[in-house]
């Protein structure tokens, strides 16, 4: 079994990443193998339950409020609307929902109460539930603890180095210590970030430096690739290659080796054969359903239609056990 080590150096995450193609996949896939079922993919739904009007100045985001992108603003989805979703993800084949709000950070007013409603519902449903909100407070995340909240995302989007190239209207510090109070709540963590940004390879080695560092690894980690959206400062990015994308994916893999990996945004411009290679590399995570908050997504139909001819199956919900206050509930329900 491999090593779980947390004091990665960027020397050594560039001797990976660089290491020839396919010598790179094979020993990524190697270690996939020898630490979970490679044939086994996590599959989650993600869906916007507030969109637009964001405060924050990502550069590649079309939710933010200073760029104009044709994202209409949208105010906080009603809980049954968030059911209905849920449930069409589950049948499809979904065994996670995360939620999504564009906001700069969780705000402790009717909106939140909301959401939390929201997570139990969801809960109920027998699925793991996510939320990406933004930033939280030790408090807020002891509130999504207690409502049965599976995992946090947060990304970091880029390197500490490049992060002001990008955002400018939080720092990164701001980031990790989001990370810190969803870990501190006993909340999964989920934290990647985005290629194709117009970032180095060095940023790239740099960001997972920083994740591979953490006290502990983050149970999932996405690899982006930026959809380059008009309206955005970075809507002239050209696409990033597949072959970068698989670069990525196999160095985490092979520095996280139990971290679940995922294939996130930009799968819509991978061929079926593209995305193969990133299941070989290492990935064993996928969001299916027709949008990732407002950019589309390959379908639940196509995606099993690859799983078959690729010999994948989805992963079921709450394999590594469920939360902790979930079980709780459970438990006294049964008594």
């Amino acid at each position: 079994m491999t090593e779980v080590r947390y004091d990665w150096t960027k020397e050594e995450i560039a001797e990976i990443y660089h290491t020839p193609l396919l010598d790179l996949v094979y020993k990524a896939a190697t270690i996939h193998r020898e630490n979970t079922d490679y044939a086994e993919v996590q599959i989650s739904s993600l869906i916007s339950i507030k969109t637009g009007g964001c405060s924050e100045d990502c550069a590649y985001c079309p939710q933010a409020a200073r760029y104009n992108t044709g994202v209409n603003v949208h105010a906080i989805m009603p809980k049954d609307e968030v059911i209905a979703a849920a449930e069409k993800a589950k049948a499809g084949g979904a065994s996670r929902l995360c939620m999504g709000a564009a906001w700069r950070e969780v705000r402790d007013n009717r909106d939140f109460d909301k959401v939390i409603d929201m997570v139990k519902a969801v809960n109920s449903l027998d699925m793991e539930v996510c939320c990406t909100l933004g930033m939280l407070t030790e408090s807020q995340a002891q509130r999504l603890a207690d409502a049965g909240l599976y995992a946090y995302n947060h990304n970091l989007d880029t390197s500490e180095e490049d992060y002001k190239r990008i955002i400018t209207t939080r720092t990164y510090d701001e980031r990790l210590d989001t990370l810190k109070h969803v870990r501190k709540a006993k909340i999964s963590v989920c934290s990647g970030g985005i290629i194709g940004l117009g970032e180095t390879v060095a940023d790239r080695i740099s960001m997972l430096k920083t994740l591979s560092n953490l006290p502990k690894h983050p149970e999932s980690v996405p690899i982006n690739a930026l959809v380059p959206v008009a309206g955005t400062p970075l809507a002239d990015q050209p696409r990033v290659s597949v072959w970068d994308m698989v670069r990525m994916i196999a160095t985490t893999r092979i520095i996280m080796p139990k971290t679940v990996v995922r294939l996130s945004a930009g799968r819509t411009e991978m061929s079926v054969v593209e995305q193969a290679f990133c299941f070989m590399a290492g990935a064993n995570s996928i969001f299916a359903g027709e949008k990732l908050l407002t950019t589309p997504n390959p379908s639940f139909d196509t995606d099993m239609a690859m799983f078959e001819l690729l010999g994948l199956s989805p992963r079921k919900a709450f394999k590594n056990g469920r939360p902790n206050a979930v079980k709780e509930e459970m438990e006294v329900a049964g008594d």
